[in-house]
């Protein structure tokens, strides 16, 4: 017993300290993916505070990875753990069963597992730490008091160091399909041999009090009782893949789309992202401009990116003494791209050949 309880501490330690790190990687990744969670469960008034989860829970895996390691009062961790893995069981349940999430992000971006194998995972997982629980009593710390203290302190601290570093810059590895080298276009096609997914229109209607779902195959069309609540697209048939970048559409104000203009212009372009004009960083209004004197030079492009209304922009643009264009794309999209709010993109004919949070844009 003694042996085996030794290699499930290995294990569960090790895959918790790494599943720990990848997320701590890129915090505002995971927030995203608990907000997607928030919506589907109805608990929207969590999304607020999703940053705030995202970084305890990562920092909470890789300390109680540590501890696990360490055999570190394992009374308590043996609980924290077994609890955590409950709801992570009960998520990634909800998650394949369901059909409304198609990823849970366990490995956020950078190691991409399906709702099945991350329920598996999930359910593995959940059996090694309910042996560790069983017998918790038998687990004695690895080291002494005063080595064991100094590394949980050294997994607390860098924990929470890595994730401060990436939201103040970006981060460390980037797994997106917009990192460094990529060319936009080329990561907008499928994977060659992959299909699509298939998608079905439902609509929701109310009668009686009651809401039922239809498609255009059994929808009433005869009984105008029934009241117009909602529409959704539901996955029918799961595609073998998808493109790393999708719904990468750039459109004026006037609702022209500019994408193909702007991937292959000959100069080089930035891109200004910007998700939420209101919600937007500060202290990097002068390195802006500067990049806005070589705009009226004619010696490159720019382009603000947003979601924002054109009300809003006008004011932002006015406050920051902003001059060059904004086209708008997809809120998600933005925030796919660039992991800062603004993010500055430098692309040549298409090809992403810089990337910069607002703190470090040169």
């Amino acid at each position: 017993m003694k042996l085996l309880l030794n290699l499930l501490r290995i294990l569960v330690g090790v895959l918790f300290i790494f599943s720990g790190l990848i997320k701590a990687n890129d915090p505002l990744g995971l927030s995203y993916k608990m907000d997607e969670f928030f919506e589907v469960l109805h608990l929207t008034f969590l999304s607020p505070f999703s940053l705030v989860y995202s970084v305890t829970m990562n920092t909470f895996e890789i300390v109680a990875g540590v501890a696990v390691l360490l055999g570190y009062r394992m009374r308590i961790f043996s609980v924290l753990l077994l609890l955590l893995i409950s709801l992570f069981t009960f998520l990634t349940a909800y998650a394949l069963f369901s059909g409304t999430i198609r990823e849970c992000g366990c490995f956020g971006d950078c190691i991409k597992l399906s709702a099945t194998e991350t329920f598996w995972k999930d359910v593995a997982l959940f059996v090694m730490i309910l042996v560790i629980f069983i017998y918790r009593k038998r687990i004695q710390p690895v080291w002494g008091e005063k080595p064991t203290n100094a590394l949980m302190i050294v997994g607390l601290v860098g924990s929470l160091g890595l994730q401060w570093y990436t939201l103040e810059h970006l981060p460390i590895v980037d797994c997106l399909g917009y990192k460094i080298g990529n060319n936009i276009p080329e990561k907008m096609k499928l994977p060659a041999g992959a299909t699509p997914d298939v998608f079905e229109t439902v609509l929701i209607y109310k009668k009686d009090g009651k809401e039922k779902e239809f498609t255009a195959d059994n929808y009433p069309w005869s009984d105008s009782t029934w009241v117009f609540v909602d529409r959704k697209d539901k996955l029918i048939k799961e595609g073998s893949g998808e493109p790393p970048v999708k719904d990468f559409i750039l459109t004026d104000m006037d609702g022209v789309n500019q994408t193909q203009a702007i991937l292959s212009e000959a100069q080089p372009v930035y891109l200004f992202l910007v998700q939420n004009v209101k919600k937007a960083g500060s202290g990097w209004d002068k390195k802006m401009q500067a990049l806005q004197q070589q705009f009226k030079e004619g010696k490159i492009y720019i382009y603000g990116v947003t979601a924002s209304s054109k009300e809003d922009i006008a004011a932002f643009s006015k406050e920051h003494g902003i001059e060059f264009p904004f086209v708008q794309m997809d809120g998600t999209a933005i925030k796919t791209a660039g992991r800062s709010n603004p993010c500055l993109i430098l692309l040549e004919k298409g090809t992403v050949k810089g990337k910069w949070h607002y703190n470090d844009i040169p």
